[in-house]
Protein backbone atom coordinates (compact mmCIF):
# COMPACT_ATOMS: atom_id res chain seq x y z
CA UNK A 1 0.00 0.00 0.00
CA UNK A 2 2.89 2.39 0.66
CA UNK A 3 3.74 3.20 -3.02
CA UNK A 4 0.08 3.94 -3.73
CA UNK A 5 -0.14 6.18 -0.66
CA UNK A 6 3.00 8.10 -1.62
CA UNK A 7 1.66 8.69 -5.15
CA UNK A 8 -1.61 10.06 -3.71
CA UNK A 9 0.25 12.29 -1.27
CA UNK A 10 2.37 13.84 -4.01
CA UNK A 11 -0.61 14.28 -6.34
CA UNK A 12 -2.73 15.99 -3.68
CA UNK A 13 0.10 18.30 -2.63
CA UNK A 14 1.36 19.50 0.76
CA UNK A 15 2.58 15.98 1.48
CA UNK A 16 5.61 17.25 3.38
CA UNK A 17 3.45 18.62 6.17
CA UNK A 18 3.44 16.27 9.14
CA UNK A 19 5.16 13.62 7.05
CA UNK A 20 6.98 12.11 10.01
CA UNK A 21 3.72 11.55 11.86
CA UNK A 22 2.71 9.05 9.20
CA UNK A 23 5.68 6.98 10.38
CA UNK A 24 4.98 7.46 14.09
CA UNK A 25 7.50 10.30 14.59
CA UNK A 26 6.10 13.17 16.67
CA UNK A 27 7.65 16.50 17.61
CA UNK A 28 8.32 17.36 21.26
CA UNK A 29 5.50 19.93 21.04
CA UNK A 30 2.94 17.30 19.96
CA UNK A 31 4.20 14.86 22.59
CA UNK A 32 3.87 17.54 25.25
CA UNK A 33 0.32 18.46 24.23
CA UNK A 34 -0.89 14.86 24.13
CA UNK A 35 0.65 14.38 27.57
CA UNK A 36 0.31 11.11 29.46
CA UNK A 37 -2.04 9.32 27.09
CA UNK A 38 -5.49 8.06 27.99
CA UNK A 39 -7.22 10.12 25.30
CA UNK A 40 -10.09 8.90 23.15
CA UNK A 41 -8.69 8.47 19.63
CA UNK A 42 -11.03 9.13 16.69
CA UNK A 43 -9.45 8.12 13.41
CA UNK A 44 -10.81 9.58 10.15
CA UNK A 45 -9.66 9.70 6.53
CA UNK A 46 -10.47 12.82 4.52
CA UNK A 47 -12.68 15.91 4.88
CA UNK A 48 -16.06 14.16 5.10
CA UNK A 49 -14.95 11.63 7.69
CA UNK A 50 -13.11 14.30 9.67
CA UNK A 51 -16.25 16.43 9.86
CA UNK A 52 -18.07 13.41 11.33
CA UNK A 53 -15.18 12.82 13.74
CA UNK A 54 -15.32 16.41 14.97
CA UNK A 55 -19.10 16.32 15.44
CA UNK A 56 -18.72 13.16 17.47
CA UNK A 57 -15.78 14.57 19.45
CA UNK A 58 -17.74 17.67 20.43
CA UNK A 59 -20.73 15.61 21.49
CA UNK A 60 -18.54 13.30 23.60
CA UNK A 61 -16.96 16.37 25.21
CA UNK A 62 -20.39 17.82 26.03
CA UNK A 63 -21.47 14.55 27.66
CA UNK A 64 -18.16 13.98 29.46
CA UNK A 65 -16.55 17.36 30.17
CA UNK A 66 -13.24 15.91 31.34
CA UNK A 67 -12.76 13.95 28.09
CA UNK A 68 -9.67 14.61 25.98
CA UNK A 69 -9.44 13.41 22.40
CA UNK A 70 -7.12 12.92 19.46
CA UNK A 71 -8.58 13.26 15.95
CA UNK A 72 -6.38 11.88 13.18
CA UNK A 73 -6.74 12.10 9.40
CA UNK A 74 -5.06 10.58 6.36
CA UNK A 75 -5.25 13.47 3.89
CA UNK A 76 -3.76 16.92 4.30
CA UNK A 77 -7.21 18.47 3.72
CA UNK A 78 -8.72 16.27 6.42
CA UNK A 79 -5.90 17.21 8.78
CA UNK A 80 -6.43 20.91 8.08
CA UNK A 81 -10.08 20.61 9.11
CA UNK A 82 -9.13 18.82 12.34
CA UNK A 83 -6.28 21.24 13.10
CA UNK A 84 -8.64 24.21 12.80
CA UNK A 85 -10.55 22.80 15.80
CA UNK A 86 -7.47 21.98 17.86
CA UNK A 87 -7.70 22.98 21.51
CA UNK A 88 -6.53 22.02 24.97
CA UNK A 89 -8.80 18.97 24.87
CA UNK A 90 -8.47 18.06 21.17
CA UNK A 91 -5.21 17.27 19.35
CA UNK A 92 -5.02 16.81 15.56
CA UNK A 93 -2.46 14.42 14.03
CA UNK A 94 -1.93 12.45 10.83
CA UNK A 95 -2.86 8.77 10.72
CA UNK A 96 0.13 6.44 11.10
CA UNK A 97 0.68 3.88 8.36
CA UNK A 98 -0.90 0.58 9.40
CA UNK A 99 2.39 -1.25 9.95
CA UNK A 100 3.10 -2.84 13.37
CA UNK A 101 6.22 -0.85 14.30
CA UNK A 102 4.66 2.45 13.24
CA UNK A 103 1.34 1.68 14.94
CA UNK A 104 3.23 0.80 18.14
CA UNK A 105 4.88 4.23 18.18
CA UNK A 106 1.51 5.95 17.85
CA UNK A 107 -0.11 3.78 20.52
CA UNK A 108 2.82 4.33 22.90
CA UNK A 109 2.27 8.07 22.64
CA UNK A 110 -1.54 8.26 22.62
CA UNK A 111 -2.22 5.22 24.84
CA UNK A 112 -5.90 5.51 23.93
CA UNK A 113 -8.62 4.59 26.36
CA UNK A 114 -10.85 4.03 23.32
CA UNK A 115 -10.33 3.85 19.56
CA UNK A 116 -13.14 5.03 17.28
CA UNK A 117 -12.64 4.54 13.53
CA UNK A 118 -14.70 6.56 11.06
CA UNK A 119 -15.39 4.53 7.90
CA UNK A 120 -12.10 2.68 7.54
CA UNK A 121 -10.30 -0.61 8.09
CA UNK A 122 -6.96 -0.65 9.95
CA UNK A 123 -6.21 -4.28 10.94
CA UNK A 124 -2.91 -3.75 12.79
CA UNK A 125 -4.22 -0.76 14.68
CA UNK A 126 -7.34 -2.68 15.71
CA UNK A 127 -5.42 -5.76 16.84
CA UNK A 128 -2.75 -3.86 18.78
CA UNK A 129 -5.33 -1.58 20.43
CA UNK A 130 -7.28 -4.64 21.59
CA UNK A 131 -4.10 -6.21 22.93
CA UNK A 132 -3.66 -3.13 25.12
CA UNK A 133 -7.15 -3.53 26.59
CA UNK A 134 -8.80 -0.47 25.01
CA UNK A 135 -12.27 -0.65 23.45
CA UNK A 136 -12.66 -0.38 19.68
CA UNK A 137 -15.57 0.98 17.63
CA UNK A 138 -16.37 1.63 13.98
CA UNK A 139 -18.76 4.30 12.70
CA UNK A 140 -19.53 2.51 9.46
CA UNK A 141 -20.54 3.28 5.91
CA UNK A 142 -20.56 0.23 3.66
CA UNK A 143 -20.41 0.93 -0.07
CA UNK A 144 -21.37 -1.86 -2.50
CA UNK A 145 -17.78 -1.96 -3.75
CA UNK A 146 -16.36 -2.42 -0.25
CA UNK A 147 -19.06 -4.93 0.62
CA UNK A 148 -18.18 -7.07 -2.43
CA UNK A 149 -14.48 -6.99 -1.52
CA UNK A 150 -15.13 -7.90 2.11
CA UNK A 151 -17.35 -10.80 1.05
CA UNK A 152 -14.70 -12.09 -1.33
CA UNK A 153 -12.06 -11.98 1.40
CA UNK A 154 -14.28 -12.75 4.38
CA UNK A 155 -11.77 -15.35 5.59
CA UNK A 156 -9.34 -12.45 6.08
CA UNK A 157 -11.58 -9.50 6.97
CA UNK A 158 -14.14 -11.35 9.12
CA UNK A 159 -11.68 -11.84 12.02
CA UNK A 160 -10.77 -8.13 11.76
CA UNK A 161 -14.41 -7.12 12.15
CA UNK A 162 -14.69 -9.36 15.19
CA UNK A 163 -11.96 -7.26 16.83
CA UNK A 164 -14.42 -4.35 16.90
CA UNK A 165 -16.47 -4.08 20.08
CA UNK A 166 -19.23 -2.05 18.45
CA UNK A 167 -20.10 -1.24 14.83
CA UNK A 168 -22.49 1.70 14.48
CA UNK A 169 -24.52 1.66 11.25
CA UNK A 170 -26.90 4.11 9.61
CA UNK A 171 -29.87 2.01 8.46
CA UNK A 172 -31.64 -1.02 10.01
CA UNK A 173 -30.88 -3.13 6.93
CA UNK A 174 -27.16 -2.48 7.41
CA UNK A 175 -27.15 -4.73 10.48
CA UNK A 176 -27.68 -7.89 8.40
CA UNK A 177 -25.11 -6.74 5.81
CA UNK A 178 -22.39 -6.48 8.46
CA UNK A 179 -23.34 -9.81 10.00
CA UNK A 180 -22.87 -11.43 6.57
CA UNK A 181 -19.35 -10.01 6.51
CA UNK A 182 -18.43 -11.71 9.76
CA UNK A 183 -19.23 -9.08 12.38
CA UNK A 184 -20.73 -10.43 15.60
CA UNK A 185 -24.52 -9.74 15.54
CA UNK A 186 -24.56 -8.46 19.13
CA UNK A 187 -21.91 -5.87 18.22
CA UNK A 188 -23.79 -4.17 15.35
CA UNK A 189 -25.95 -1.25 16.44
CA UNK A 190 -28.11 1.06 14.29
CA UNK A 191 -27.91 4.67 15.51
CA UNK A 192 -28.72 6.54 12.28
CA UNK A 193 -26.48 8.61 10.07
CA UNK A 194 -24.31 11.22 11.78
CA UNK A 195 -23.91 12.96 8.42
CA UNK A 196 -27.72 13.34 8.29
CA UNK A 197 -27.81 14.70 11.82
CA UNK A 198 -27.77 18.45 12.36
CA UNK A 199 -27.26 17.98 16.11
CA UNK A 200 -23.67 18.71 17.05
CA UNK A 201 -22.91 20.58 13.83
CA UNK A 202 -20.92 23.77 13.89
CA UNK A 203 -22.81 27.05 13.75
CA UNK A 204 -23.74 28.03 10.23
CA UNK A 205 -21.60 30.41 8.15
CA UNK A 206 -24.53 31.20 5.85
CA UNK A 207 -24.64 34.88 6.83
CA UNK A 208 -20.91 35.27 6.13
CA UNK A 209 -21.24 33.57 2.75
CA UNK A 210 -24.27 35.64 1.73
CA UNK A 211 -22.34 38.82 2.54
CA UNK A 212 -19.48 37.52 0.40
CA UNK A 213 -21.91 36.90 -2.48
CA UNK A 214 -23.35 40.39 -2.11
CA UNK A 215 -19.84 41.82 -2.42
CA UNK A 216 -19.79 40.14 -5.85
CA UNK A 217 -23.16 41.60 -6.81
CA UNK A 218 -25.03 38.34 -6.20
CA UNK A 219 -27.98 39.68 -4.21
CA UNK A 220 -30.45 37.61 -2.16
CA UNK A 221 -33.12 36.17 -4.42
CA UNK A 222 -30.82 35.54 -7.36
CA UNK A 223 -31.18 31.84 -8.27
CA UNK A 224 -28.09 29.68 -7.72
CA UNK A 225 -27.13 26.23 -8.96
CA UNK A 226 -24.51 24.74 -6.68
CA UNK A 227 -22.36 21.84 -7.88
CA UNK A 228 -21.01 20.08 -4.79
CA UNK A 229 -17.90 17.84 -4.81
CA UNK A 230 -17.68 17.92 -8.59
CA UNK A 231 -15.25 15.79 -10.61
CA UNK A 232 -13.64 16.25 -14.03
CA UNK A 233 -16.18 16.91 -16.76
CA UNK A 234 -18.97 17.96 -14.44
CA UNK A 235 -17.88 21.58 -14.10
CA UNK A 236 -17.99 22.13 -17.88
CA UNK A 237 -21.29 20.26 -18.09
CA UNK A 238 -22.91 22.51 -15.47
CA UNK A 239 -21.41 25.59 -17.13
CA UNK A 240 -22.98 24.67 -20.48
CA UNK A 241 -26.32 24.06 -18.76
CA UNK A 242 -25.98 27.47 -17.10
CA UNK A 243 -25.61 29.13 -20.50
CA UNK A 244 -28.70 27.33 -21.81
CA UNK A 245 -30.83 28.06 -18.75
CA UNK A 246 -29.91 31.74 -18.81
CA UNK A 247 -32.09 32.05 -21.88
CA UNK A 248 -35.00 31.53 -19.45
CA UNK A 249 -33.37 32.80 -16.23
CA UNK A 250 -30.95 35.63 -17.12
CA UNK A 251 -29.72 36.22 -13.54
CA UNK A 252 -28.86 32.57 -12.84
CA UNK A 253 -25.45 32.00 -11.19
CA UNK A 254 -23.35 28.85 -10.85
CA UNK A 255 -21.27 28.02 -7.76
CA UNK A 256 -18.83 25.13 -8.06
CA UNK A 257 -17.18 23.33 -5.13
CA UNK A 258 -14.71 20.86 -6.71
CA UNK A 259 -14.03 17.69 -4.73
CA UNK A 260 -10.29 18.34 -5.16
CA UNK A 261 -9.46 22.04 -5.00
CA UNK A 262 -6.08 21.42 -6.62
CA UNK A 263 -7.99 20.99 -9.91
CA UNK A 264 -8.94 24.68 -9.90
CA UNK A 265 -6.17 25.66 -12.38
CA UNK A 266 -7.67 23.14 -14.83
CA UNK A 267 -11.25 24.28 -14.32
CA UNK A 268 -10.77 28.03 -14.71
CA UNK A 269 -9.48 28.09 -18.32
CA UNK A 270 -12.03 25.45 -19.31
CA UNK A 271 -14.92 27.66 -18.17
CA UNK A 272 -13.37 30.87 -19.46
CA UNK A 273 -13.22 29.14 -22.82
CA UNK A 274 -17.03 29.02 -22.70
CA UNK A 275 -17.11 32.80 -22.27
CA UNK A 276 -17.94 32.82 -18.57
CA UNK A 277 -16.72 35.41 -16.06
CA UNK A 278 -15.08 33.50 -13.20
CA UNK A 279 -14.43 34.47 -9.58
CA UNK A 280 -12.55 32.40 -7.03
CA UNK A 281 -13.30 32.17 -3.32
CA UNK A 282 -9.73 33.34 -2.71
CA UNK A 283 -9.74 35.90 -5.58
CA UNK A 284 -13.28 37.25 -5.77
CA UNK A 285 -12.60 40.11 -8.21
CA UNK A 286 -9.65 39.18 -10.45
CA UNK A 287 -8.10 41.59 -12.95
CA UNK A 288 -10.17 44.57 -11.85
CA UNK A 289 -13.40 42.84 -12.83
CA UNK A 290 -16.44 44.62 -11.38
CA UNK A 291 -19.32 42.87 -13.16
CA UNK A 292 -21.09 40.08 -11.33
CA UNK A 293 -19.39 36.75 -12.10
CA UNK A 294 -21.22 34.02 -13.95
CA UNK A 295 -19.51 31.35 -11.88
CA UNK A 296 -17.89 31.30 -8.44
CA UNK A 297 -15.38 28.52 -7.77
CA UNK A 298 -14.84 27.61 -4.12
CA UNK A 299 -11.12 26.80 -4.08
CA UNK A 300 -10.99 26.31 -0.31
CA UNK A 301 -11.77 23.25 1.80
CA UNK A 302 -14.23 22.47 4.58
CA UNK A 303 -16.89 25.00 3.49
CA UNK A 304 -19.19 22.90 1.31
CA UNK A 305 -21.87 22.29 3.95
CA UNK A 306 -22.58 26.00 4.41
CA UNK A 307 -22.28 26.85 0.73
CA UNK A 308 -25.20 24.46 0.19
CA UNK A 309 -27.24 26.86 2.35
CA UNK A 310 -27.10 29.62 -0.26
CA UNK A 311 -28.12 27.32 -3.13
CA UNK A 312 -31.51 27.29 -4.84
CA UNK A 313 -30.83 23.76 -6.07
CA UNK A 314 -27.89 21.42 -5.46
CA UNK A 315 -26.22 19.01 -7.88
CA UNK A 316 -24.16 16.19 -6.34
CA UNK A 317 -20.82 15.55 -8.04
CA UNK A 318 -19.14 12.33 -9.19
CA UNK A 319 -22.53 11.08 -10.25
CA UNK A 320 -22.74 11.77 -13.98
CA UNK A 321 -19.22 12.09 -15.45
CA UNK A 322 -17.68 9.66 -12.98
CA UNK A 323 -18.92 6.85 -10.74
CA UNK A 324 -19.52 6.27 -7.05
CA UNK A 325 -21.20 9.57 -6.22
CA UNK A 326 -20.63 12.02 -3.39
CA UNK A 327 -22.62 12.56 -0.22
CA UNK A 328 -26.13 14.04 -0.83
CA UNK A 329 -26.90 14.30 2.88
CA UNK A 330 -25.81 17.86 3.67
CA UNK A 331 -28.09 19.68 1.19
CA UNK A 332 -31.01 17.34 1.95
CA UNK A 333 -30.60 17.89 5.71
CA UNK A 334 -31.15 21.64 5.26
CA UNK A 335 -34.10 21.20 2.90
CA UNK A 336 -32.42 21.92 -0.43
CA UNK A 337 -33.73 20.24 -3.60
CA UNK A 338 -31.11 17.66 -4.59
CA UNK A 339 -30.29 16.35 -8.06
CA UNK A 340 -27.74 13.66 -8.87
CA UNK A 341 -26.76 11.41 -11.77
CA UNK A 342 -27.07 7.65 -12.25
CA UNK A 343 -23.79 6.78 -10.51
CA UNK A 344 -24.42 7.01 -6.77
CA UNK A 345 -23.26 3.49 -5.86
CA UNK A 346 -21.32 4.53 -2.76
CA UNK A 347 -24.41 6.05 -1.14
CA UNK A 348 -26.98 3.42 -2.04
CA UNK A 349 -28.89 3.43 1.28
CA UNK A 350 -29.02 7.24 1.49
CA UNK A 351 -30.08 7.57 -2.15
CA UNK A 352 -32.79 4.95 -1.67
CA UNK A 353 -34.14 6.85 1.33
CA UNK A 354 -34.20 10.17 -0.51
CA UNK A 355 -35.84 8.73 -3.61
CA UNK A 356 -38.46 6.85 -1.59
CA UNK A 357 -39.42 10.09 0.11
CA UNK A 358 -39.43 11.96 -3.22
CA UNK A 359 -36.75 14.11 -1.66
CA UNK A 360 -34.26 14.02 -4.54
CA UNK A 361 -34.20 13.61 -8.32
CA UNK A 362 -31.96 11.09 -10.05
CA UNK A 363 -31.32 11.90 -13.70
CA UNK A 364 -29.95 9.65 -16.46
CA UNK A 365 -27.98 12.08 -18.61
CA UNK A 366 -27.05 15.71 -19.26
CA UNK A 367 -30.24 16.46 -21.16
CA UNK A 368 -32.43 15.27 -18.30
CA UNK A 369 -30.24 17.18 -15.83
CA UNK A 370 -30.91 20.40 -17.70
CA UNK A 371 -34.66 19.70 -17.82
CA UNK A 372 -34.95 18.95 -14.11
CA UNK A 373 -32.81 21.93 -13.07
CA UNK A 374 -34.96 24.18 -15.25
CA UNK A 375 -38.16 22.90 -13.62
CA UNK A 376 -36.81 23.24 -10.09
CA UNK A 377 -35.60 26.78 -10.77
CA UNK A 378 -38.80 28.01 -12.43
CA UNK A 379 -41.56 26.07 -10.59
CA UNK A 380 -41.58 27.20 -6.95
CA UNK A 381 -44.28 24.68 -5.91
CA UNK A 382 -42.28 21.80 -7.39
CA UNK A 383 -39.13 23.06 -5.68
CA UNK A 384 -40.94 23.47 -2.36
CA UNK A 385 -42.24 19.91 -2.52
CA UNK A 386 -38.73 18.49 -2.73
CA UNK A 387 -37.47 20.81 0.01
CA UNK A 388 -40.21 19.66 2.40
CA UNK A 389 -39.71 16.00 1.55
CA UNK A 390 -35.94 16.27 2.05
CA UNK A 391 -36.45 17.49 5.59
CA UNK A 392 -38.89 14.65 6.31
CA UNK A 393 -36.42 12.09 5.00
CA UNK A 394 -33.73 13.06 7.48
CA UNK A 395 -35.96 13.17 10.58
CA UNK A 396 -35.16 9.56 11.64
CA UNK A 397 -31.46 10.43 11.68
CA UNK A 398 -31.75 13.45 13.94
CA UNK A 399 -30.01 12.75 17.23
CA UNK A 400 -27.68 10.14 15.68
CA UNK A 401 -24.60 11.98 16.98
CA UNK A 402 -25.92 11.98 20.53
CA UNK A 403 -27.04 8.33 20.36
CA UNK A 404 -23.66 7.22 19.09
CA UNK A 405 -21.71 9.28 21.64
CA UNK A 406 -23.77 7.93 24.55
CA UNK A 407 -23.27 4.34 23.43
CA UNK A 408 -19.53 4.94 23.03
CA UNK A 409 -19.27 6.28 26.57
CA UNK A 410 -21.35 3.36 27.89
CA UNK A 411 -18.97 0.98 26.13
CA UNK A 412 -16.01 2.69 27.75
CA UNK A 413 -17.57 2.34 31.21
CA UNK A 414 -18.00 -1.45 30.90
Amino acid sequence: MLPSLLVRLVRRGNYQHGFGQRFGAYSPEVRSRIGNGGRIWIQSISVGETMVALKLARKIKSLQPDAKLVVSATTSTGFAIAAASQSEWLEAIYNPLDLPLIVKRALDLIAPSQLIIIEGMWPNLLAMTKQRGASTSLVARLSPRSEARFKKFRWLTGPCFRLIDRIFVQEPEDVARWEQLGALPANVDCVGGIKFDLDGADSSRESEFRQFLQSLGIEPGIPIILGGSTFAGEEALLAKILLELRKQIPELVLILVPRHVERTPEIVPELKGLGLKIALRTEPIPNGQHARPDCLIINTTGELRDWYRVATVAFIGKSICSSGGQNPVEPAAIGKPVVFGPHMENFRAIVSTLLEHRAAIQIRDAQELQQQLARLLTDSAFRSEFSTNALKAVVPHQGATSRCAKKLLELFEK
